[in-house]
């Protein structure tokens, strides 16, 4: 593991947050806790039947969580506040349908975060990702100012050839594939937190194109250009160039060619891609040919931190989502 992880994990040792784990009864997240726990990295809620949990690991030690199982809990409450929420929404919710859904885990813990009773929610070690991000939007919603969920990736280049930027932030590389150029501001605006947050960097942010300053001419490039300018407008105290090709964002002496002038272009250490293809083959083609270590997809643009899994996680992938969750949560 990078030495970025092992620190995102005891910076979150000192917060004392509490993180609810959605899927109690699922072994590798019964294990994650277990860790957690240990490790002092945060205070645990795991969600689910506590006779399911003790079938599954016998010999854990359950007193030591606070276990909530939805099928049981009473709704009442957090029902009639989903229930009114949608009201006024395209699809609302008869408040029948509103108990139903916060009989589900996802729903009861992303509801759990909005209340104040936890301060991020973990799940999709065997929910989709659609649920998860669904639960989070329904409940919890975006952040002010912000209409965009969005998925980053922490890459981590210790011990590769590319040691001058020890760390980058790479997005959107997981939630929208077709980003306007609204969203695009959105995500720069969301990463550049990112980066704050969990590396406590100095974010310089780069709107990626196949064009570098009117280098060429097409639609998508105004897309960027224009979602660069939005960002301006909406967050002048940000750094952040373009529209930048990718060697000019990070090669100096291909940035004194392509962009003399720009203070972002050759040093920027988070990488904002046009659209979702583009994000999610650049950041594994980084991975592969370098052999950096790849942390994410980290969920972002969420009013309270939600974290997606994959469904292939271990029990340590979990733990150091768990520690990303804690520093959103500041």
């Amino acid at each position: 593991m990078s030495r970025i992880m092992n620190e995102i994990k005891e910076r979150a040792k000192a917060l004392g947050k509490t993180i609810v784990l959605a899927e109690g009864e699922e072994p590798r997240t019964i294990d994650a806790a277990e860790i957690i726990t240990a490790q002092g990295i945060a205070k645990i809620i795991l969600l689910g039947n506590i006779d399911k949990m003790k079938e599954i690991r016998p010999n854990v030690d359950f007193s030591k969580y606070q276990i909530v199982d939805p099928l049981t809990a009473d709704i009442t409450e957090y029902a009639e506040i989903l229930y009114q929420s949608k009201l006024n929404s395209k699809k609302p919710l008869t408040i029948e349908e509103a108990q139903k859904q916060m009989r589900g885990c996802l729903y009861y813990g992303a509801m759990m975060v909005k209340q104040g009773l936890a301060d991020g929610m973990v799940g999709g070690a065997i929910n989709s990702t659609g649920n998860v991000l669904r639960a989070g939007l329904n409940i919890i919603k975006t952040a002010p100012g912000c209409k965009t969920i969005s998925g980053v990736f922490l890459m981590c280049f210790e011990g590769t050839p590319f040691t001058d930027n020890e760390v980058m932030v790479f997005g959107d590389c997981a939630v929208t594939p077709a980003p306007t150029a609204e969203q695009l501001a959105d995500i720069a605006i969301s990463s550049e937190e990112t980066a704050r947050k969990l590396l406590n960097m100095d974010p310089r942010v780069a709107m990626l194109s196949f064009s570098t300053k009117g280098s060429a001419k097409h639609e998508n490039v105004d897309k960027v250009v224009e979602a660069l300018n939005m960002v301006k407008e909406r967050r002048p105290d940000i750094a952040i160039d373009g529209e930048l090709q990718v060697d000019a964002a990070l090669v100096p002496s291909v940035a004194a060619l392509k962009a003399p002038g720009s203070k972002i272009a050759g040093h920027a250490n988070v990488f904002i891609f046009p659209d979702l293809q583009s994000g999610n083959i650049g950041y594994k083609i980084c991975q592969r040919f370098s052999g950096a270590e790849a942390i994410g997809p980290i969920c972002q643009g969420f009013a309270k931190p939600i974290n997606d899994l994959s469904r292939g996680c271990v029990a340590e992938d979990i733990v150091s989502v768990v520690a990303i969750t804690c520093l959103q949560a500041i």
